[in-house]
């Protein structure tokens, strides 16, 4: 059947049920703060590396100071996107800022710790860079959740 004048075919269907919905498991994974700590991570990391390429190919700033500025923007992005999007913290943000900047330092040496071992034990730096990174990331998740963007017990939902 054709909706007359238009020779588009008719349909049964309302306009809300014609628009194609946005996928169960989408929304699902939306909802859970893994996927959004993940996808705030990888954000953070595009804009790390990419601040350090406009600074340094585009503007021709020295590496030494590019990298440390594209850092500490990112990390900036990242703990204010953690704390509200990711988290949704509703303690202190100063209290959050200093318990984030310790673990980020904790992060610095553990790291420099696991690639420089890796690589005197005459294992790849780039393995024990990987290694690094996926274990601060995991209990980055852990720390963040419970300690750094703690939820006051009032403001938490029960269901």
């Amino acid at each position: 059947m054709r909706i007359p004048g238009s020779g588009m075919p008719s349909s049964n269907k309302s306009s809300a049920e014609a628009a194609p919905p946005v996928p169960r498991l989408a929304m699902v994974l939306y909802r859970h703060p893994v996927v959004r700590f993940l996808a705030v991570g990888g954000l953070s990391f595009a804009l790390d590396l990419g601040l350090l390429a406009v600074l340094h190919e585009g503007f021709g700033v020295d590496l030494w100071i590019a990298t440390p500025i594209a850092f500490v923007v990112s990390l900036v992005f990242n703990f204010l996107l953690q704390r509200v999007f990711t988290f949704q913290a509703t303690n202190k943000g100063s209290v959050s800022a200093a318990k984030y900047l310790l673990l980020v330092l904790l992060n610095i040496v553990v790291s420099d710790v696991i690639v420089t071992g890796f690589d005197a034990v005459g294992w790849s730096y780039v393995l024990g860079k990987t290694t690094a990174t996926t274990l601060t990331t995991v209990w980055n998740y852990f720390l963040y959740r419970h300690w750094i963007f703690r939820r006051e017990p009032q403001d938490v939902e029960t269901n």
